[in-house]
């Protein structure tokens, strides 16, 4: 999704400004822009393409010079990415960045048309700007109040940064769904998309709810609701710092994230294991609670929809509990058969997802319970939850997520657990076996990403490859879903998962000579049924890569690489191989030199339908 920071105070605005948005390129984007208070006037500098090029640009033209302004990075969505359509846009005397969606501009933009105005984009944020500019002349001098009248015209989801040329030390913000926070430092305040962004100055910020107005200048920050009444708000503080956003010596963010995959699981689970047993009561999620659902619904996106995936398998192993698991997409327009007596869970990384956020919401109205599983503390999904489980990852700054995958996957073990237990399909002992064992996945982890040569190795090998497969059964085929997605996503080389079984049913046809097939066979009770399909490839000229435990050495019609895994009990496997899974897919972007952490086309959040 889009990026925004605002500043307002002593420093070089567009140095600011510039940091900021450097440290939301992870979101995704294919344009930037800034807008900043010059000499008593606004001046704009944006273009097509990566901060690199914004900077070229400004070294010819100038560098805009001041305290006050606006930044923004672009992913479009209303027009074609190109220097015109990119952010800031303006309407008179009114400078805005956007992230969301405007569902209602045409007609707005019908009625502005009818007034006269002109427009120079394609965006629905320029109508945006000239709305606001509309409204800023019935009532000049009074920004808030043409802010007011605007948003009740707008429809859809929208965070903005605005500047007034009439007020050159003071920025204006507000969202609706979309993310916004505004930072407070000293004798400086700022306003960010995610908290990332700011770090560098300040670790202390409010969060802006829906329909919430900031007023910000160097001194002070109001916050005022659509009847213009101030809002005290609690200032929050940042439990990380700007080390835990930067690289830290490694060359990705992503391979800094794989390797910071121990600590997210340990920190994750250790609070929430009480006397060796799982103990969510800190989540509002008590024994008694679990056992009276009867069914259970996992919502989620992407690769949270995959640890989903991960979750439904333990789950109902372990509590015989039927468990859905649905893409929010697709949950929301299906009706579907959800209601009193169901537990409905939304995992969502940035807990904005607008999917997500919207399935919940569907899912309460329906009567279900709602359990979110988030890594973003005061986010909307977090906050509208009956009940909450923060996944403690950090900041995961590389589009294609790892850590924040691997901890969903820990709290869905840790749930499936002490709801085995509660519905008395486990006992005691077992449940404190299994915990214990989760325990030491940490370690597990650990002890794997200190052989990376044979995955760097294996990716050497997939690099002239245009399409290949992953395939395994069971817990396996779950783990095989993230592993292709991780590849696809940052390699851009074309790959699909499937169900091992489900091979001789068409997918059989694709096999070419050569063509790669990873092969994850980690669950014993499947193993000999799983080498029988992996035959079944090799025989028709795939190259195999088989992930399974240590100490199975593959005959030559079984595989031509095998990456061996610790001995560990096999319903946790998906933890352990999943690692491998993720330094195939980064070493072979690494190979292919692609944009590892920023891969083209992708946002981290994806905040619009």
């Amino acid at each position: 999704m889009c990026g925004i920071v605002g500043y307002v105070g002593n420093r070089d605005c567009t140095e600011v400004l510039m940091e900021g948005l450097s440290r939301l390129e992870y979101r995704g984007y294919d344009s930037a822009g800034i807008a900043v208070f010059e000499d008593q006037a606004i001046r704009v500098a944006k273009s097509k393409g990566r901060l690199a090029d914004l900077q070229e640009k400004m070294k010819t033209e100038g560098v805009p010079k001041g305290h006050a302004g606006i930044g923004h990075t672009r992913w479009a969505t209303h027009g074609e990415p190109s220097d015109r359509n990119s952010h800031p846009h303006g309407g008179g005397s009114v400078t805005i960045v956007h992230n969301g969606i405007i569902e209602n501009y045409k007609r707005l933009k019908e009625f502005l048309l009818s007034k006269g105005i002109r427009f120079e984009s394609d965006t629905d944020t320029e109508v945006v700007a000239q709305l606001l500019d509309y409204y800023y002349q019935k009532t000049p001098g009074n920004p808030v109040d043409a802010i007011i009248r605007t948003m009740q015209q707008l429809e859809g989801s929208y965070a903005l940064g605005i500047i007034f040329a009439d007020f050159p030390d003071m920025v204006f913000a507000l969202r609706k769904e979309s993310p916004l926070i505004v930072g407070v430092g000293e004798n400086e305040s700022f306003i960010a998309s995610d908290v990332t962004a700011i770090l560098r100055y300040t670790r202390k910020y409010f969060l802006l709810e829906p329909d919430e107005i900031a007023v910000l200048s160097r001194r002070e920050t109001k916050i005022y609701d659509l009847h213009y009444r101030r809002i005290e708000k609690e200032l929050k503080t940042a439990d990380w710092d700007v080390s835990a956003a930067e690289k830290c010596g490694y060359e990705h963010f992503m391979l800094k994230e794989i390797h910071e995959q121990p600590t997210a699981v340990r920190t994750t689970i250790t609070p929430r294991i009480t006397e060796g047993m799982p103990d969510l009561t800190e989540c509002g999620i008590t024994p008694e609670r679990l056992a009276a659902f009867r069914r259970i619904h996992v919502v989620a996106c992407g690769t949270a929809m995959h640890a989903g995936m991960v979750g439904k398998y333990i789950i109902e192993k372990l509590a015989h509990v039927p468990v859905n698991v649905d893409i929010a997409s697709e949950f929301r327009y299906r009706e579907p058969l959800v209601g009193k007596g169901d537990l409905v869970i939304i995992i969502s990384q940035s807990g904005e997802t607008a999917d997500s956020l919207a399935a919940m919401r569907l899912a309460k109205e329906l009567g279900a319970e709602t359990l979110a599983i988030v890594n973003a503390k005061g986010s909307s999904i977090a906050r509208e939850a009956d009940m909450l489980i923060y996944t403690h990852a950090g900041p995961e700054i590389a589009v294609a997520s790892t850590k924040a995958y691997m901890v969903q996957i820990a709290v869905m073990y840790l749930l499936a657990f002490e709801l085995a237990f509660a519905k008395g399909t486990i006992t005691e002992e077992e449940c404190r076996r299994l915990t214990a064992l989760l325990q030491e996945v940490p370690e597990q982890i650990a002890s794997l990403l200190e052989h990376k040569e044979m995955t760097q190795m294996i990716a050497s090998e997939l690099i002239t490859a245009d399409s290949l497969l992953y395939i395994g059964r069971g817990l396996d085929y779950a783990l095989s879903m993230e592993g292709s997605l991780k590849l696809k996503e940052i390699s851009y080389i074309h790959s699909e998962s499937y169900a091992a079984g489900e091979l001789k049913h068409g997918t059989i046809s694709l096999i070419t000579e050569n063509m790669p097939v990873i092969a994850v066979a980690t669950q014993r009770h499947l193993f000999d049924k799983t080498i029988s399909n992996i035959k079944e490839v090799k025989a028709r000229g795939a190259k195999v890569i088989l992930v399974c435990h240590e100490g199975y050495t593959p005959e030559k019609d079984v595989a031509d690489f095998c990456f061996p895994l610790p001995d560990f009990e096999d319903l946790l496997m998906p933890m352990l191989a999943v690692v491998p899974l993720q330094l195939i897919a980064y070493y072979t972007a690494v190979h292919k030199g692609t944009d590892v952490d920023k891969p083209r086309n992708l946002a981290k959040s994806v905040t619009v339908e």
